[in-house]
């Protein structure tokens, strides 16, 4: 299996894994910052099995000076976990409502939590709509599992380790917010505009498609490398929240850095502390 195929799955290949005596934990990630709640899409109609989770309330903790996604606590991790069906050393598939985040940060949540077989639905339910696959609007009552949380599988930055890697000459953080809120020109949901000084900007237009398809590995690694990923440079991301950062991270992983740290609490993290600098405009080339 390459690489892709343990972070990526097609809506042929899933359905085909459904039709196994044993198939894979499927979890609904639908979900909007915006708008109506993804439990609502859940109810119109999701792939057959899976179990809707939300992103807000059970893959992320209460927001805070921590950030609008920050962490979630372990324990109510493992209950949320074992109440979808979510068993130890089992495959899970995420999917969310065709732009990946949601999915995303499932999946970085998951493997941060120690759980590793756990890969996103490429193109998420429109692909498997696309694909001519069944929708049920019937909800499961899944088996309880006994999977456990472990945090600490993938790495994480906090403030001052953000910092110190946007200061290195080694080392690169992206920021993956649009160049207007990077550059400080708008900010429609923080309440300080900018960014981390010595962050570099790499919108996640330039990686990922608006269907939340993602191209080819080496693509993805010249995108990369052009913002500064190269050789053996530290590399870590951030967003507004941590969402469309984990989809960075994703991202990464699939051109083979798997090393990749995400800055969990992002912007919304860094400007709850008025001490910490801002920066505006673009970044000095070093």
């Amino acid at each position: 299996m390459s690489g892709t195929e343990e972070l990526l799955v097609e809506a042929d290949r899933l359905a085909a894994e459904l039709d196994h005596a044993d198939p894979p934990t499927l979890l609904d990630i639908r979900w909007r910052l915006t708008g109506p709640p993804g439990h609502d899409d859940y109810l119109a109609g999701h792939l057959p099995g899976a179990v809707f989770v939300d992103l807000d309330t059970t893959l992320c903790g209460p927001p805070g000076v921590g950030g609008r996604h920050p962490l979630p606590d372990p324990g109510a991790l493992r209950g949320a976990l074992r109440a979808a069906g979510v068993r130890a050393g089992h495959p899970v598939v995420v999917y969310d409502g065709g732009d990946g985040l949601a999915a995303a940060r499932a999946w970085w949540t998951l493997r941060w939590a120690g759980h590793r077989p756990v890969r996103l639905l490429h193109g998420g339910f429109p692909a498997w709509v696309a694909a001519g696959q069944p929708v049920s609007t019937e909800a499961p009552t899944p088996s309880p599992g006994d999977v456990e949380v472990r945090p600490g599988d993938l790495p994480v930055l906090d403030a001052g380790q953000a910092a110190a890697l946007a200061a290195a000459d080694d080392a690169v953080l992206l920021d993956v917010r649009a160049t207007p809120r990077f550059l400080g020109e708008v900010e429609p949901i923080d309440p300080v505009a900018g960014h981390v000084p010595g962050a570099a900007n790499l919108p996640a237009g330039e990686y990922v498609g608006a269907d939340g398809r993602f191209p080819a590995a080496d693509v993805l690694r010249e995108r990369f490398a052009a913002a500064g990923v190269h050789g053996a440079r530290q590399v870590g991301a951030y967003c507004g929240s941590g969402v469309t950062a984990a989809q960075a991270v994703l991202a990464l992983h699939l051109a083979g850095r798997e090393d990749a740290a995400l800055y969990v609490g992002s912007w919304s993290n860094w400007v709850a502390d008025p001490s910490r600098p801002v920066a505006t405009g673009p970044t000095p080339e070093r």
